[in-house]
């Protein structure tokens, strides 16, 4: 069994990847620039975690989407949610996590990243595309959930001969089980990063940071990365 990786330097990318790793090969990383906020640090960071783990890699730029995106995630005239611990927790009002995705939403992002990455996998005879996907982020990100996963992969039986799958080996866990799981792995999480913004430190603030530094905590572990920058 052989896998295309999709690759965003995020926590759950790197995890997917390393868990993906343990019991199979994977021929190549696509890094995508589609104009993202953090586009430079997510390529930047995502390439160190290639050269950690030996992966050949591509940089695929499909700037064309950032014509067609108009929220914060893209773009610079809006602004990133930011979102408390205790706004994320089980108690709070759902709809202010359903509001901060749609604040964060980038048009048919995951369909277009995997049918992308399914090209690469038919010609390359590989048997799978690994994505990050987990059950925090399907909650309020329907392109993050099994029934995605089973929607895209008849949609797949169909567009590629060999009828290339999706593998989201995160997809039952949490975030504190995620964090548990990369520590298990010797995950590279010193290069991993979550934050929406692309500064030389993440923002702390995003709905992103808030979820990985909850997590850490829950785990009672320390944050890599932010180890690395002397934060923490």
């Amino acid at each position: 069994m052989t896998a295309i990786a999709l690759l965003s330097s995020g926590l759950d990318s790197v995890t997917s990847v390393a868990a993906v790793l343990e019991k199979t090969g994977i021929k190549m990383a696509l890094i995508f620039n589609y104009g993202q906020r953090a586009v430079e640090r997510e390529i930047q960071n995502s390439i160190k975690v290639c050269d950690h783990f030996g992966l050949d890699y591509r940089v695929l730029d499909i700037t064309w989407m950032q014509e067609i995106t108009n929220t914060s995630l893209v773009n610079t005239d809006t602004d990133v949610p930011k979102l408390s611990m205790e706004e994320i927790s089980e108690d709070a009002d759902p709809s202010i996590t359903v509001e901060s995705a749609k604040a964060v939403w980038v048009p048919n992002r995951n369909g277009i990243l995997i049918n992308i990455a399914a090209a690469y996998a038919e010609s390359m005879e590989c048997e799978y595309v690994i994505v990050g996907f987990n059950k925090e982020e399907a909650v309020t990100f329907p392109d993050n959930s099994p029934e995605f996963i089973t929607a895209i992969d008849n949609s797949l039986s169909y567009s590629t001969q060999n009828g290339v799958k999706v593998l989201a080996p995160l997809i039952g866990m949490d975030k504190k089980e995620i964090v548990a799981k990369a520590i298990e792995l010797k995950a590279p999480l010193e290069y991993s990063w979550s934050c929406y913004h692309g500064a030389d430190v993440p923002c702390g603030e995003c709905e992103s940071c808030t979820r990985r530094r909850r997590a850490f905590e829950a785990a009672g572990a320390k944050d890599p990365l932010l180890v690395r920058l002397g934060k923490q």
